[in-house]
Formats: structure tokens, C-alpha cells, sequence
């Protein structure tokens, strides 16, 4: 079932919607991880200084995650210019409608996206 181009259009704002909060939040995280903390240096204890590293590291860990998806939001909308978005990079079939509306920025079918992160693609 092939979408029609209001679904496109609807799908089109959900990216961009979520490309901008997106957008938004990465300069918020960016930049707390970027400052280095006015405390570092100067902690009591050992134990303290263990966890602002690891309050670092969880802030680069999700920033990386945020940014893998902020790729992928991008390679969905330039599918929704191509006029193949729905269309799965791999395989050329259609994308499910049901996985467009729980992954807007889906560009694999399932199938295929098993086998692209199991690395047989």
C-alpha cells in the first residue's frame, strides 16, 4: 500500500518536529559536556570525582545515541524529497505503515534492519 502524499506531508511535519527538539536538546548536552564542571579539581573525595566522570561519560554516551538519530531523521527527510520515502534502502520494498508511525525516520524494513545491525548486510 503505497502512501499517498498527504501521509507523506504528515509524516514530513513528525520529522521535522522531531528534528527540531532534537536539535534543541543536543545544544543543551553539547555544551554541558563540552563546560568543564567549575568543581573539577577541587572535589573532597575521590568517590565525587568518580561520579561526575561518570555523569560525563552517560551525557556523551546519549549525545552519541542522539546523534545517530539525528542522522537518521535526516535520511528520512531526504527520502521524503527523493518521493521514496516508505521505500526500504536495502531491499526497494515498501516499509509498513505501522513501523512509519512507531519509527517515522524507519528507511529499512525490519527484516532488513536485523540483518544490516547483525552485520550480514
Amino acid at each position: 500500500m503505497t502512501l499517498k502524499k498527504a501521509e507523506v506531508a504528515k509524516f514530513k511535519e513528525r520529522l521535522e518536529a522531531m528534528r527540531a527538539r532534537l536539535t534543541h536538546s543536543l545544544q543543551g548536552t553539547t555544551a554541558e559536556v563540552k563546560t568543564p564542571d567549575e568543581a573539577t579539581g577541587y572535589s573532597q573525595h575521590q568517590a565525587d570525582q568518580g561520579t561526575d566522570d561518570f555523569d560525563r561519560t552517560i551525557s556523551l554516551e546519549v549525545t552519541s545515541a542522539e546523534y545517530s538519530m539525528l542522522r537518521q531523521i535526516d535520511r528520512a527527510l531526504e527520502k521524503v524529497e527523493d518521493n521514496t520515502y516508505g521505500i526500504c534502502d536495502i531491499t526497494g520494498e515498501e516499509i509498513p505503515r505501522a513501523r512509519l508511525e512507531a519509527v517515522p525516520y524507519a528507511t529499512m524494513t525490519v527484516k532488513a534492519q536485523e540483518k544490516f545491525e547483525k552485520g550480514l548486510i
